[in-house]
């Protein structure tokens, strides 16, 4: 329905405006009004589709005043970020259409830099339709594209582009620790990191050339390379050696850095080190950890992906070997995304269909960020769970956690079955946690452990330094990295320079300095209309 809706109102918006630039005749309730500026207007629905108490209809450009009055037959504009109480009606018929709340930002006050309009109506389909309609037959305004609200606040510098990509996933965002990590994206956080590298990387360069633009100069004013306060130092003229003098060794980077310069560079390379090894985190965070649940046939693996995704994704049965495939799920663990695998029992597969759901299980456990072992309490003697313990929690256990390329949670099921309560059945076993899947004891103790292995994978969205969360983070602060990596053993000033230059570059393109179109559209498809 709303597809056709959207379908009618970019007709009704190409309709009105053709016509009267043919007959060159004027809209009858823009008398009052001057005409709207150059330039595209656009509009669209910004609140969800479908039936609702409130939609928000939008528009941003020059003509957005113009759509107000025209929609309002009013002659002044309310005032700014005020709620006004308005009478919509169809410019063309007169007939009431809402009694609407209407918001007027004037640009460059406003999310995209530009004026704005916000029209607050009753979110019945028939008002929404007749209120866009009459938009578009408006002069001067068009439907606008998916995510152009927010490529018109970049284009504007309102936002750059970490920010816009921030805006993309708290929309996107689905448990807390994304809106979180979002929001903080949203704020500049990232951006501003980036900003203040790009200025360390400024200053550097601003020596270097000095060094190359003046090293013939015997006279270069100290003023131009020292950092200290004029009153911090004696005024005076240094004596520099001659940059292309047969007679002089060439200026050494050494040379044509301050200390403080120096220890700079050496702080941003260490940081981008630092970011770098931690880049899997902020992606983790954005698309959810991998969490594969796995044990000897009949542990309750499928009880346990049932309980913790709140829905029967796995078919429960006491007959071992049930699940013969790898069955994923995305869920909201503890506060944190996170695709839950169920997977086959680990066993010698009786056929070949199940032996060919063991290897998936296998292929899966290698690519785990987190494991989460389930074992049947009842049944830790046998053969089964015996392997299990050796081949799969014995060799991630005996690992320190900085050699450790897997998290693993060891869970022993079925705790109801235990004769005594609270009581330790196998206190040689590496550390565990005691669930029952049937009561839902030990529940609460598994998801409390679930957060701290999660906030160790994803990182803490709430502090710390801003996470990577995109590949293309991770390619420029590469990129910039490795651009340093040249940076110092440069024998020759143009080519500290020029490395200097390529690895400011990269962490402007970062924010959006320098964006391709081709880039600009993959980040922006991302957005919905009104958006």
């Amino acid at each position: 329905m709303w597809r056709w809706l959207w379908t009618r109102v970019v007709r009704a918006a190409a309709g009105p405006r053709s016509a009267c630039s043919r007959r060159g005749c004027s809209n009858s309730s823009s008398t009052s009004s001057s005409a709207p500026a150059a330039g595209a207007t656009i509009f669209a629905l910004s609140s969800g589709q479908g039936r609702c108490g409130v939609a928000v209809i939008r528009a941003s450009g020059p003509a957005s005043g113009h759509a107000l009055r025209s929609l309002t037959a009013a002659r002044d504009l309310p005032p700014a970020r005020r709620a006004s109480l308005r009478l919509l009606s169809d410019p063309s018929s007169g007939e009431p259409l809402d009694r609407a709340l209407v918001l007027w930002f004037p640009g460059p006050h406003s999310f995209t830099g530009e004026d704005c309009v916000e029209f607050h109506v009753h979110g019945g389909p028939a008002v929404v339709s007749g209120v866009l309609q009459a938009l578009g037959s408006v002069p001067g305004l068009r439907p606008a594209e998916a995510g152009e609200f927010t490529r018109r606040a970049f284009a504007h510098g309102k936002l750059d582009l970490t920010e816009v990509e921030g805006l993309a996933d708290l929309i996107h965002a689905e448990t807390e620790a994304q809106r979180r990590q979002a929001l903080r994206q949203l704020d500049g956080e990232l951006g501003q990191l980036c900003h203040g590298w790009a200025e360390t990387l400024t200053k550097a360069l601003a020596h270097v050339e000095a060094y190359i633009d003046f090293g013939e100069d015997d006279n270069l004013e100290e003023d131009v390379l020292s950092e200290g306060a004029p009153g911090d130092r004696e005024q005076g003229r240094v004596k520099l050696p001659l940059l292309n003098s047969p007679s002089k060794a060439p200026l050494s980077l050494l040379s044509a850095l301050p200390p403080s310069a120096h220890k700079d560079v050496r702080a941003l390379e260490a940081a981008l080190d630092a970011h770098l090894r931690d880049a899997r985190r902020g992606q983790r965070l954005r698309s959810g950890a991998h969490v594969v649940v796995a044990g000897p046939p009949n542990a309750g693996k499928s009880s346990l992906v049932n309980l913790l995704s709140q829905k029967p994704v796995s078919i429960v049965s006491p007959e071992p070997g049930t699940t013969r495939d790898v069955l994923e799920t995305p869920v909201d663990l503890a506060g944190f995304p996170a695709l839950l695998s169920d997977t086959a029992g680990l066993r010698d597969g009786v056929g070949p269909v199940e032996q060919e759901g063991v290897r998936r299980a296998q292929e899966r456990l290698q690519q785990a960020d987190l494991v989460l072992a389930v074992l049947d309490v009842s049944d830790l003697g046998s053969s089964a769970s015996r392997h299990f313990l050796a081949s799969v929690v014995g060799p991630r256990c005996s690992l320190s956690p900085g050699e450790r390329q897997q998290r693993l949670l060891l869970v022993l099921n079925k705790a109801d079955l235990l004769p005594g309560a609270g009581q330790d059945p196998e206190p040689r076993l590496p550390p565990h946690l005691l669930l029952s899947c049937l009561t839902g004891a030990g529940l609460d103790d598994l998801l409390e452990a679930l957060r701290t292995e999660l906030a160790a994978l994803c990182g803490d969205p709430a502090a710390g330094p801003p996470l990577l969360t995109r590949a293309r983070h991770l390619h420029h602060l590469r990129a910039c990295r490795d651009a340093l990596a040249h940076f110092r053993p440069a024998r020759d000033l143009a080519l500290a320079a020029e490395a200097l230059r390529v690895a400011r570059g990269h962490l402007t393109r970062l924010t959006g300095g320098g964006g391709t179109d081709e880039l600009l559209e993959l980040i922006f498809r991302d957005f919905c209309v009104g958006k």
